[in-house]
C-alpha cells in the first residue's frame, strides 16, 4: 500500500509539474546559459515540497475559499506576466536575444532568485496545481499514509527539475544560433501571454 500512495504522488505531481508555464521556461534557459542552475532547481524543489505539503495538510481549503486573496494574486500575476511577455518580444525584435559563449555575462543570483519567487509565488496556477490540485489529492489520503504521497511528488518535483535544468544542455549546440534564441524569446512571450489572459476566469 505505501508503495502504491507513493507512486500514486508521483504521477500525479508529474502530470501536472511538467506542463509548460512560466517556471518551467525560466529554468530551461538557465539551463541553456549554464547559470546558477543547481540553485535555481533547488529552489523550485523548495517551494514545491513546501506548497503541496500545505495543501496535504489543510491549507488549500482555506486558499480556495478565499476570493479577495485569489483576485488580489491574479491581477498582479497577469500585470507582471503581460510585462515578462513584452521583455521577451522586445528582445527578439531588437537583437537582444541571449547567446551562448563564454563572454556572456552571468545575470545576477539575486535577480534570477527573484524572477524565481515572482514566478512561483504571484502565479495563481501555481497554487492551483500545487496546493489545491495536487494538495487536494493527497488531504484525502489517511493521515498515515500522507508522508508517502508527499515522497512521491518529492521525486517527481527532483527529477523534473533536474532533468530540465540540466538537460537543456543537450540543445546547446541548437541555441548558439542566434535565431533560435528569437524563436524561444517569441514562445515565451506568446506563453506568458497566454497566462497572463488564462487568470481573468480566477477573477469574480
Amino acid at each position: 500500500m505505501p508503495f502504491s500512495i507513493l507512486v500514486k504522488g508521483y504521477m500525479v505531481a508529474i502530470s501536472l509539474i511538467v506542463a509548460i508555464g512560466a517556471q518551467n521556461a525560466y529554468i530551461l534557459k538557465l539551463g541553456l546559459l549554464k547559470q546558477h542552475v543547481l540553485k535555481a532547481v533547488l529552489i523550485c524543489i523548495f517551494f514545491d515540497i513546501f506548497l503541496i505539503s500545505l495543501g496535504v495538510y489543510g491549507l488549500g481549503f482555506f486558499i480556495q475559499g478565499n476570493q479577495l486573496l485569489i483576485n488580489s494574486i491574479a491581477i498582479f500575476g497577469m500585470l507582471f506576466l503581460s510585462f515578462y511577455a513584452f521583455s521577451c518580444f522586445k528582445s527578439a525584435l531588437t537583437n537582444n536575444s541571449l547567446k551562448i559563449d563564454d563572454n556572456v555575462k552571468t545575470n545576477p543570483l539575486k535577480e534570477v532568485i527573484s524572477l524565481l519567487l515572482v514566478f512561483t509565488l504571484l502565479n495563481p496556477h501555481t497554487y492551483l496545481d500545487t496546493v489545491l490540485l495536487i494538495g487536494g489529492i493527497g488531504a484525502n489520503i489517511e493521515d498515515g499514509l500522507k508522508p508517502y504521497f508527499l515522497l512521491g511528488t518529492v521525486l517527481a518535483s527532483t527529477s523534473w527539475f533536474f532533468t530540465l535544468g540540466f538537460g537543456a544542455r543537450v540543445l546547446i549546440p541548437l541555441f548558439k544560433k542566434p535565431i533560435t534564441w528569437k524563436i524561444l524569446d517569441i514562445f515565451i512571450g506568446i506563453l506568458m501571454l497566454f497566462i497572463a489572459y488564462s487568470l481573468h476566469n480566477l477573477i469574480k
